[in-house]
């Protein structure tokens, strides 16, 4: 009878101690379900720029042309839609390619063609915004936006691609950046530009 009473001050005790290591545990589920929030609200990504307007197969192949695509190259279509360039460039050239486009829509068809083509292995997707994506490792990188676009788009290309990097535009040109080359075609033209040695024209 004599231990009856630290034996239930130590029960006590432990019970205590649980409830708080509950009442922690609750804490910190709320903060992370808190901060699992605010995430997604900070990467929820606006409407895109532009409506989707697939560019025909026949051009996609002359823009990979006019860049010179070769093994080894990284290829990025900002604003790829259905995939089409990055699928053609990763099955006609074998280079690996990357799709940006800020519609989950398109990326997810842009999935399916990939995995129609067979080139999965070679290909990514990703649903960003392509003024905030990372671009940097790009080599070759591919536009169907607007004039407007490119414009936005320019001080990005300068400041992140390296030297060498062959850009090119169908139908919408960079403003008073002049293009090495251009192509035209039955629709329209093809641009070619090359990011310069010092990264600014």
């Amino acid at each position: 009878m004599r231990t009856s009473g630290p034996r239930k001050a130590q029960e006590q005790k432990v019970g205590t101690v649980v409830q708080s290591a509950k009442k922690f545990c609750l804490l910190l589920l709320l903060l992370g379900l808190n901060l699992t929030l605010a995430v997604a609200q900070q990467t929820t990504l606006r409407q895109p720029d532009v409506c989707f307007l697939p560019t025909p197969q026949s051009i996609v192949k002359q823009m990979l042309e006019l860049a010179s695509v070769k093994p080894g190259d990284v290829v990025y279509d900002l604003g790829c839609g259905d995939g089409r360039v990055v699928i053609t460039a990763a099955k006609q050239y074998g280079v690996r390619a990357v799709g940006i486009d800020i519609d989950p829509e398109r990326i997810n068809q842009s999935m399916e063609n990939a995995h129609k083509a067979g080139v999965e292995d070679r290909v990514s997707f990703r649903n960003e915004d392509l003024f905030q994506a990372d671009i940097s490792e790009a080599t070759v990188v591919t536009l169907y936006l607007l004039h407007s676009l490119n414009l936005k788009l320019r001080p990005k290309l300068w400041r992140e691609l390296k030297p060498g990097t062959r850009i090119v535009s169908y139908n919408f040109n960079m403003g008073d950046w002049p293009p090495e080359k251009k192509v035209g075609v039955m629709s329209g033209t093809i641009y070619l530009w090359t990011i310069p040695a010092n990264g600014t024209p």
